[in-house]
């Protein structure tokens, strides 16, 4: 008898600790919602019947959410009580009590939404590299430390990225079409920024057309930097976001670069001289000679143009130890929309590396979880915390880079606090219109991903292609704002901001 008596009470013990979670296969959990992963295929849900956290697979919850009227993908948040009939099957989910997130006086909503992410591990790293310039700490950030983060950054987007593609493409081919043409509305969208850009930067600044231009170009562009830093953030509030965002990044880093080609090519066609002053700017000669190049390796002293020129090159990841004659452009701007130029464009260090993590991620991510599974603990488990270590430079260089904008003028000041928001916006009420229009389900982390695209401005793609092209342009304005104010400003405050303007905007006009 007692034979039998241990395996009957072993099975009966592991029958009493897997209730709540065989319950998944029939009947209903009734609870609040603990926490989401960041992609929204499990929850932690607390059982109010047993006052035990139960563990739900929302795989098909989450295909439903796509089309459900009345419950978007983020009601499913920590503190939201849902009903769910029949688990796994999930013929129903609803948000219990009304609206899962009762809306106060917006000012209060951001105010919630902003402390919550204050104290976080990212933005602390930030604060911290932001205080050392400032509290003249002897500490210096290794370049090649910078440099191996940067590579990793992107390398680990474009992984998970094209892993997530690959999942999504197997589940459904039929998405492929939806995606490509929102990529081709973010190029598009990306382009007008930049020409507005232009456009902003005259009527607030007093700067020489041949800048004004450049910083057009940064702004038409995007930020892997930001990219990054939202990614971790809507990671810890379990926004979850759709699998092609990664090379909606790569897409949208492209405009910028050929807007500055484009408006630069017109100013040259219209009498610019060789040093970038325009006929009727102060300082126009047409005689003048062309700027000097920058002077690192060659026997003369460094001027502040070479030194910066020198940051630029380092932070494109083109800084070399040891540079041959031919890798430094020649002056006189005669490059513009050469085959050099063009590789520089599609082909820079930024773009390769992150085209060729999404290419590996979706290869690899079509061969199944078992080849992916052993990579995913450098780019997927390890993320976050290089992450911060990035964020601990960036926060230096940032802090630096606001020390240039001393001569730059209060409208140039506002310009780089104002674009990001006037930007930012745009792209939401065009992802909310591409959506209504092609009737695409947009996850709600898509919509912040693709307002940092539009907010944030390069410091990787265009400063390369500025040494190339633009030697005239000053190398530091360009670099003061998209660092010193826009990307603190999007890392801080933005993300935030921009998560409330979202869900406003998708509660004032929901699609059916």
């Amino acid at each position: 008898m007692r034979i039998f008596l241990r395996p009957v009470l072993a099975l009966a013990g592991i029958a009493i600790f897997f209730i709540p979670s065989a319950r998944l296969m029939g009947g209903q959990i009734r609870g609040e919602v603990r926490s989401v992963d960041r992609a929204g295929s499990r929850a932690v849900v607390l059982d109010e019947e047993t006052g035990r956290e139960v563990a739900v697979d929302l795989s098909r919850v989450a295909t439903r959410l796509r089309g459900a009227k009345g419950v978007r993908w983020d009601d499913l948040r920590p503190g939201v009580k849902v009903l769910i009939d029949e688990g796994v099957v999930a013929n129903r989910l609803e948000v219990r009590d009304g609206a899962p997130r009762p809306r106060g006086p917006i000012l209060r909503e951001f105010w919630n939404n902003f402390r919550q992410n204050l104290f976080k591990p990212l933005l602390l790293f930030f604060y911290l590299g932001f205080l050392v310039p400032i509290l003249r700490v002897e500490f210096e950030f290794p370049y090649a430390v910078y440099q191996g983060l940067t590579i990793y950054l992107l390398l680990a987007i474009g992984w998970h990225g094209g892993e997530e593609l690959a999942r999504e493409v197997l589940r459904d081919p039929k998405t492929i079409g939806g995606m490509v043409g929102f990529m081709l509305t973010g190029f598009v969208v990306n382009s007008a920024i930049g020409v507005a850009a232009y456009g902003l930067l005259g009527v607030m600044t007093p700067m020489r057309r041949i800048d004004r231009a450049t910083v057009a170009g940064y702004y038409g562009s995007d930020s892997a930097g930001t990219f990054a830093t939202c990614v971790g953030v809507l990671g810890t509030i379990g926004m979850v976001f759709d699998a092609y965002m990664p090379v909606m990044l790569a897409v949208m880093e492209i405009p910028g670069c050929l807007v500055a080609l484009y408006l630069v090519a017109r100013l040259r066609s219209r009498g610019m001289d060789a040093l970038g002053n325009m006929p009727g700017e102060p300082g126009h000669d047409a005689k003048a000679a062309p700027v000097a190049t920058i002077a690192a390796g060659h026997g003369r002293a460094a001027s502040p143009r070479d030194r910066a020129v020198e940051q630029e090159l380092e932070l494109s990841l083109e800084k070399r130890e040891h540079p041959e004659p031919e890798e430094i452009p020649a002056p006189g701007g005669s490059t513009t929309f050469s085959g050099k130029l063009l590789h520089e464009v599609f082909l820079n260090t930024g773009l390769y590396l992150l085209f060729g993590g999404i290419a590996i991620g979706l290869i690899s991510g079509l061969q199944g979880e078992k080849v992916t599974r052993d990579d995913d603990h450098f780019f997927v488990t390890l993320f976050q915390g290089m992450l911060c270590l990035f964020l601990l430079e960036m926060g230096m260089t940032a802090s630096r880079k606001m020390k240039d904008l001393k001569a730059a003028g209060w409208g140039f000041i506002v310009f780089g606090l104002l674009a990001p928001n006037l930007f930012a916006t745009f792209g939401i009420c065009v992802a909310h219109l591409y959506s209504h229009l092609t009737h695409t389900a947009f996850a709600p982390g898509t919509y912040i991903l693709f307002a940092v695209l539009c907010g944030a401005a390069s410091y990787i793609a265009v400063p390369a292609v500025q040494r190339l092209a633009i030697p005239e342009a000053s190398p530091t304005l360009p670099l003061a704002a998209s660092l010193g104010l826009t990307f603190s400003y999007n890392v801080t405050i933005g993300i935030p901001v921009y998560i409330e303007i979202a869900n406003l905007i998708r509660e004032r006009f929901p699609i059916g």
